[in-house]
């Protein structure tokens, strides 16, 4: 058969997450529910509920038609009262709802704040799903009572079962949930971090994926925790694409509980902040990956790395280029080392005093080109070799200075139409 006709929907070197491997965060408590938001028979909403205290931040979609849930989730954290849910649906995004759509939302926070004696402003509602359809509102108030019983069940808040059934609760075309954990020593205490999202299509987030919540226990002041995020969504989140659409319900979480027994980190340039910031960079980066391997249709997971730009937005630049054009990534879908079309994707990429002859160009270690021309020694059989793996680099070199970058995007191919063909049935 010919590979155009082979293709499977399975991810890419990516396994379901199992329970065990999931740490609970203390201060902190997942309830799952069955709503039939859109469909019967699936976990469709998940909440989370917050200990007194806990400090939340988040990130949003610059996509200017954002959604509903979007536009009431920056306005709650902005008013400052204590965050202490977060209410999370799929199957209906509420987006392009108008002020239907913001009046459900905000009924959905009222009739949980309502259970919890709570205001609405300290809850964040999330959604993701259809666009332009009425959010079910009468089915999550009825799925609420379930949802809230979940969570109180089994020690909600030390069962790590309930972050694996969270992550399957957000899901919309993903084929497997994507979760992570981590955990460290920060001056003899155990500190841990934990996190899923979901997100298989429309994504080249701006900020973050579609859907995205990590929560640690670690004692970080509270005004550290925004910049925090700020930067693990630029180095994770903000390096993925599989299609080059910005989502309308981009959203990206951090939550931090403060009940670690070690002293509040009050700088993230210390060795205390240095250290968790690394060990949630690598949560945030498995995570953001785990999309990409989870790309609607993707067989292949590339990593686009660029070098020797004058800035790290010119490598950029040049790699969304690369990562976004079809018909690159129609040559990875068929194995086909049509490797030219990566160089017209560098010379469209906008960099108007670009000298092609100080272009570089590898797969993985074969040296495609060299000087802006086919590298003397490079054979369609090296370059056809490499696009048979399922995980690739494309490294380029620009020849203008030490900047680099990467992001990580995947194949186009036949299956990522049919799912958005009839994404609705």
């Amino acid at each position: 058969m010919s590979p155009l006709t082979q293709k499977a929907p399975m991810p890419v070197d990516l396994l379901a997450p199992a329970s065990a491997g999931l740490y609970p965060i203390a201060g902190l408590r997942i309830g799952v529910a069955e709503a039939a938001i859109r469909k019967a028979d699936r976990k469709d909403l998940t909440l989370f509920l917050l200990d007194e205290g806990t400090s939340v931040a988040g990130v949003f979609t610059q996509n200017r038609f954002c959604a509903a849930p979007v536009q009431i989730s920056r306005a709650h954290l902005a008013s400052g009262r204590p965050i202490r849910a977060l209410l999370i649906n799929t199957g209906n995004a509420n987006a392009g709802t108008g002020a239907d759509g913001l009046a459900r939302a905000k009924a959905s926070c009222s009739a949980l704040a309502d259970m919890l004696a709570l205001a609405p402003e300290q809850i964040l509602p999330f959604s993701t799903g259809v666009i332009m359809e009425p959010l079910p509102l009468e089915r999550i108030v009825a799925g609420l009572p379930a949802a809230l019983a979940n969570a109180q069940s089994d020690h909600g808040d030390t069962q790590p079962g309930h972050w694996a059934r969270a992550a399957e609760a957000i899901m919309t075309t993903d084929t497997r949930p994507k979760a992570c954990s981590a955990q460290l020593q920060i001056a003899g205490a155990t500190v841990r971090i934990t996190g899923i999202s979901k997100g298989a299509g429309m994504i080249r987030p701006n900020m973050a994926t579609m859907l995205g919540f990590i929560a640690t226990d670690a004692c970080l002041h509270p005004a550290l925790l925004q910049p925090l995020l700020h930067e693990l969504a630029e180095a994770s989140f903000n390096r993925i694409s599989i299609d080059g659409d910005t989502s309308t319900n981009d959203s990206l979480v951090l939550l931090a509980t403060h009940r670690a027994a070690h002293a509040p980190i009050t700088a993230l340039d210390s060795a205390a902040g240095q250290a968790l910031k690394a060990a949630m960079l690598a949560v945030a980066q498995q995570l953001a990956q785990a999309i990409v391997r989870d790309g609607e249709g993707a067989t292949k997971f590339i990593t686009v790395r660029v070098e020797g730009g004058k800035t790290g937005a010119e490598c950029r630049q040049v790699a969304y280029a690369i990562a976004h054009s079809p018909l690159v990534k129609t040559a990875f879908y068929a194995s086909d080392p049509n490797l030219g079309r990566i160089l017209a994707a560098v010379g469209y990429a906008g960099i108007q005093d670009l000298d092609p002859a100080g272009i570089e160009l590898y797969l993985d270690d074969v040296h495609v080109a060299t000087q802006g021309g086919r590298h003397p020694a490079y054979r369609e059989e090296d370059g056809q070799r490499v696009m048979q793996q399922s995980a690739i680099t494309v490294r380029v070199l620009l020849g203008r200075g030490a900047a680099l970058d990467q992001i990580w995007t995947c194949d186009l191919g036949h299956e990522y139409v049919r799912i958005n063909a009839d994404y609705r049935s």
